[in-house]
C-alpha cells in the first residue's frame, strides 16, 4: 500500500514538508486505540536468531532507525511499533537551532536517493530530554550528538560534553557526530589530532559516571584508507566502543539523475542506494584492518535483506536504515528481519 498509494501522495510535496506531514499523521494514527493494536500486530516479527549482544547491550534484532529521522525524540514510542531493534535520535546540540535555509532536503527518485543540507536543525537537547522522560517503549535508544553551528571547533568539546551530561540518564549509547557535511568546519574534527583529543575527553567523562554508556564515532564515507587507518588507531587508543559507518557522502559520481538537476540542488550530503557499496567498503576495511577489534553499525543504502546481510557479512554487528524506508515504506523493517532469518 505504501509504494502504490501513500508514497505517490507524499512525493507530491517537497521532501521536508512530506517529512513533517508524515510525523503528524504517525502521531495521530498510531495512538488511536484500535489502530495501535493493529499496527503493532502488522509489523510484529521477532526471532531468537535475530538477537544480538553488542557493546554490552542486548538488541532484540539488528535493524535500527538511523539518526536524522527522529531528531528530537518525538516518535520513539510510535517508531518502536514498527519493529526496530533500536532507534537513534539526533543529531542533538546543546542549544536549539533552526538549521540551514530551506529548501534543504531533496529527493533523487531515479537513484532512490536523498540529498540533505539540514544543518543539525533540532530543538536542543533539553527539549529532547523532556520527551525521553515520558516515553513508554522499552526499545534501546542511542543519542547522536553534535556541536552548535556557532560554536568554534576549539570549543566543540564543551558542546559534546554538555549533551552527554544532559542525555546520560535517558539513552543507552552515544554517537559522536563529526562527519556531517552540513555544518561548516565540522569534518575538520575528523582529523587525527582534534579527533583523538575529543574522544579521549569524551571517554574520560563517560568513565566518571557510575554507569557508563557505550560511545561510538560516526564517520564519513569520503575518508581515504589512510584516514580510516587513523580511525582504527584512535578507536584503540581512546578506548571508545565502536564506529557508525557511514554518514552521507559529498561525492556525486554514478548518479542517474542529470548533472544539471544535481547541480541545481547544490551542496549537501547524499544518501540512499548510491551509498550502499561505499559504506560496505568502509565497513569491510575497518573490520579487516582492525581484526574485528570493535563493533560497527553499518548504515547506507539498505533497501533489502540482501543489502543488510552484505553489511553484516562485511563486519557490521548492527545496521540502520533511513533513505530505504522513505522509498520502500515502514514494512521494510519486517522484510529485513524475515530475510535475515531465511538467510
Amino acid at each position: 500500500m505504501y509504494k502504490y498509494l501513500i508514497k505517490p501522495i507524499l512525493f507530491l510535496q517537497d521532501a521536508e514538508s512530506a517529512h513533517h506531514f508524515t510525523f503528524s499523521w504517525i502521531k495521530r494514527l498510531f495512538n488511536l486505540p484500535l489502530l495501535h493494536s493493529l499496527i503493532k500486530s502488522a509489523f510484529a516479527f521477532e526471532h531468537q536468531d535475530l538477537e544480538r549482544e553488542v557493546f554490552g547491550l542486548k538488541f532484540s534484532n539488528p535493524i535500527g532507525l538511523a539518526a536524522g529521522f527522529d531528531k528530537d525524540a518525538k516518535l520513539i514510542d510510535e517508531m518502536a511499533m514498527l519493529g526496530f531493534g533500536f532507534i537513534e535520535i539526533g543529531t542533538l546540540t546543546p542549544r536549539a537551532q533552526g538549521g540551514n535555509p530551506k529548501p534543504r532536503l531533496f529527493r533523487l527518485p531515479e537513484d532512490q536517493a536523498l540529498i540533505n543540507r539540514m544543518g543539525f536543525n533540532n530543538g536542543g537537547v533539553a527539549a529532547a530530554v523532556e520527551r525521553l522522560k515520558k516515553r513508554n517503549a522499552k526499545i534501546l535508544v542511542g543519542g547522536n550528538i553534535g556541536k552548535n553551528k556557532d560554536t568554534p571547533n576549539e570549543q566543540a568539546l564543551e558542546d559534546y560534553l554538555y549533551c552527554i551530561h544532559a542525555l546520560h540518564p535517558y539513552v543507552d549509547y552515544f554517537v559522536v557526530n563529526v562527519s556531517s557535511p552540513n555544518t561548516p568546519g565540522l569534518r575538520e574534527l575528523q582529523d587525527k589530532e582534534p579527533l583523538q583529543h575529543l574522544l579521549t575527553a569524551v571517554k574520560k567523562t563517560m568513565e566518571s559516571y557510575p554507569k557508563t554508556r557505550p560511545v561510538l564515532l560516526k564517520i564519513a564515507p569520503d575518508l581515504s584508507d589512510g584516514q580510516l587507518d587513523d580511525i582504527i588507531a584512535i578507536v584503540r587508543e581512546t578506548g571508545i566502543d565502536g564506529v557508525v559507518a557511514t554518514n552521507t557522502t559529498i561525492e556525486r559520481g554514478e548518479l542517474k539523475t542529470s548533472p544539471e538537476a544535481v547541480a541545481a540542488i547544490g551542496a549537501g550530503g547524499l544518501s540512499g542506494k548510491v551509498l550502499k557499496d561505499r559504506s560496505t567498503e568502509v565497513i569491510r576495511y575497518l573490520a579487516q584492518k582492525s581484526g574485528n577489534a570493535f563493533p560497527i553499525i553499518g548504515v547506507g543504502g539498505i533497501f533489502s535483506a540482501s543489502d543488510a546481510r552484505e553489511k553484516l557479512e562485511a563486519g557490521a554487528s548492527l545496521v540502520q536504515i533511513y533513505s530505504g524506508m522513505i522509498y520502500e515504506g515502514p514494512a521494510l523493517v519486517k522484510r529485513l528481519k524475515k530475510g535475515l532469518i531465511k538467510g
